[in-house]
């Protein structure tokens, strides 16, 4: 008996021992209303704006209004199973994502959960999805081109690394289609990409995801979609979610770039939480605070500075307008908070100018500094011809008599606008992008017939791709990113001769009908060094001091060269020859 009493005495002793209190604090509340994706709470005191609210199903809930007796919340889930009476629990915490490189070719929703059938996300590091944008002092210098592949943008609006470029115009002018081929354009250049889908359809997402993998452009991208059939607070988060994940990067060293498709819904979507909160309606029954809703969206875009990561978000945040009509509410303000604006218009768009870019009323408020400089020297007049032809064009159809220089700016504006006609998913690089449109500046393609000039760009692009001495050249200014007279000589021929070429083979071409094209320069082109000099070409001048006795060139160089230029660089080398046959002392030429 005295052994089971010391039994009993021992198991109490031991429970008492590793007795703790373990009290869960909580704050609880009870729904008054609830309806359209909307929640009355009262008994939430302490609660915090966007803080998320847990009900007793596991709906969750965010808050977005605080009033005196109550807290109006928005649904993030199935609102069938809550009614008036449940409970409702603070969770002290706002919204926060996943985010990370695991976020890279999936498609996720508001909440950053994956809806890819890929299987989840494995990643462990998540993100608050309200933040203060990067301070003034934190930022650096918009100054580094970002290439969207479009020759409209590149060179008339060009983007900097870090900038904001509104992309503007009315439904089905190709606004889309324009930010898609920037996304495509980042293959390879070490950019990730995050496309924000608000309020589109479920097949219009699909099939961007779709073209994206055929084209291999999922590897480096992120979908976050919040379709049309999806509840109103969702499309509010959206965008929100976007930008956290692309933060992400940014803090971690890398070049983003999201696109935001589009904010005019996503402001239709914050209006109607809005007045089912009951704020009080303003102008186009928006709320007062709207312009904040895209002003701390879009700061958010930045290039930071190497202490805060050395990053950058471009953001293209995409605005669809009624008839044209730039003057509405929304465009305006997300005008006044972006760094430039693409239009695109109805007019251009059917009339078979694609992309639809209006140079007239596009900008960018970074300008040339976000351009390399080979960019700048050629693309420097492109809008001034547009404008000209556009003013020319208007006049002309009201006379036939026109003078000759008339008729020169209107062919030569005809020509421009063919240059700039690009289509869906093939984006040009820079580099050609350059020699093309010096083609154009130097008037090479007053030759060119105005229905002939996209196969002429095709042609001069898959040549300075594919011959090896153009590719040479290509080369050269893919280095040096800018132009000099003897390089630009050297590639000015290579466009004539293209062009000549081309010209002979087109059928019924009569050449009365155009113009004249440049004459030829006399270049050397020295492979050995990849450096290019250039010879005189007045006879007073001694041709020898063209050349330095330290200076060597192939066989094949001088196979390039006229034979008044070969003479004076064997001489210069004091190597015998025969003038007339010009037969080498090859042993020593060699040497």
């Amino acid at each position: 008996m005295a052994t089971k009493a010391n039994d009993i005495s021992a198991i109490l002793k031991n429970q008492i021992k590793n007795y703790a209190s373990k009290v869960e604090r909580y704050e609880e509340g009870e729904v008054i209303t609830v309806g359209d994706g909307i929640a009355l709470i009262s008994g939430l005191e302490n609660a915090m704006l966007g803080e998320l609210l847990e009900f007793q199903d596991g709906t969750q809930a965010m808050t977005l209004n605080l009033e005196e007796d109550a807290v109006g919340a928005v649904l993030m889930g199935n609102v069938s199973g809550i009614k008036e009476g449940d409970k409702v629990k603070r969770t002290g915490k706002v919204i926060s994502i996943p985010v990370g490189d695991e976020m890279s070719g999936r498609v996720v929703d508001s909440l950053g959960n994956s809806i890819d059938g890929a299987g989840p996300i494995k990643t462990k590091k998540f993100r608050e999805v309200f933040r203060v944008a990067p301070g003034v002092m934190t930022r650096e210098e918009v100054n580094q081109p970002f290439e969207t592949g479009i020759i409209a943008i590149d060179s008339m609006v060009p983007i900097g690394k870090g900038q904001r470029e509104l992309i503007i115009g009315d439904r089905q002018t190709g606004k889309t289609a324009i930010a898609i081929d920037a996304i495509l354009n980042q293959k390879g250049k070490d950019v990730k990409c995050v496309y924000v889908a608000i309020g589109q359809k479920n097949s219009t997402v699909a099939q961007i995801v779709e073209k994206l993998t055929k084209l291999n452009a999922m590897k480096y991208t992120t979908v976050v979609s919040s379709t049309a059939s999806e509840l109103a607070p969702l499309q509010y988060l959206a965008p929100y979610t976007g930008v956290t994940i692309a933060e992400e990067w940014m803090e971690n060293g890398k070049d983003v770039l999201i696109v935001y498709d589009d904010l005019s819904k996503h402001a239709v979507a914050y209006r109607t939480l809005s007045l089912l909160l009951r704020r009080p309606p303003g102008r186009e029954a928006f709320p007062g605070d709207v312009f904040y809703l895209h002003s701390q969206l879009l700061e958010r875009a930045a290039r930071v500075n190497k202490e805060n990561g050395g990053g950058s978000i471009t953001a293209l945040p995409i605005v669809e307008t009624q008839a044209d009509d730039i003057s509405a509410y929304i465009p305006t303000n997300v005008i006044s908070i972006t760094d430039g604006q693409i239009f695109t218009k109805t007019n251009l768009f059917m009339s078979g100018q694609r992309p639809a870019v209006d140079a007239g009323f596009s900008v960018s408020r970074v300008g040339g500094t976000a351009q390399i400089k080979a960019m700048k020297q050629v693309a420097g007049t492109l809008k001034l011809e547009l404008s000209q032809y556009s003013e020319m064009a208007a006049f002309a159809q009201f006379g036939s008599d026109l003078d000759e220089d008339t008729k020169k700016i209107l062919s030569h504006g005809k020509k421009v606008l063919e240059i700039i006609k690009q289509k869906q998913y093939s984006p040009i690089d820079q580099i050609d992008q350059s020699i093309v449109l010096l083609g154009v500046k130097k008037r090479v393609t007053n030759v060119v017939p105005s229905k002939n000039i996209n196969d002429w760009k095709k042609q001069v692009i898959l040549h300075f791709n594919t011959d090896k001495y153009a590719k040479q050249l290509r080369t050269i200014l893919a280095s040096k990113l800018k132009w000099d007279d003897v390089l630009e000589g050297s590639i000015l021929n290579e466009l004539i001769k293209i062009t000549e070429s081309f010209i002979s083979v087109i059928e019924n071409y009569n050449k009365d009908e155009h113009g004249s094209m440049p004459k030829k320069i006399n270049v050397i082109f020295d492979s050995s060094k990849y450096k290019i000099k250039k010879t005189s070409t007045n006879k007073n001048v001694n041709t020898n001091s063209s050349f330095k006795k330290s200076e060597k060139l192939s066989l094949d160089d001088l196979n390039k060269m006229n034979k008044k230029n070969i003479i004076a660089y064997l001489e210069s080398r004091k190597i015998k020859f025969d003038p007339k046959s010009l037969k080498l002392d090859l042993i020593k030429l060699n040497k």
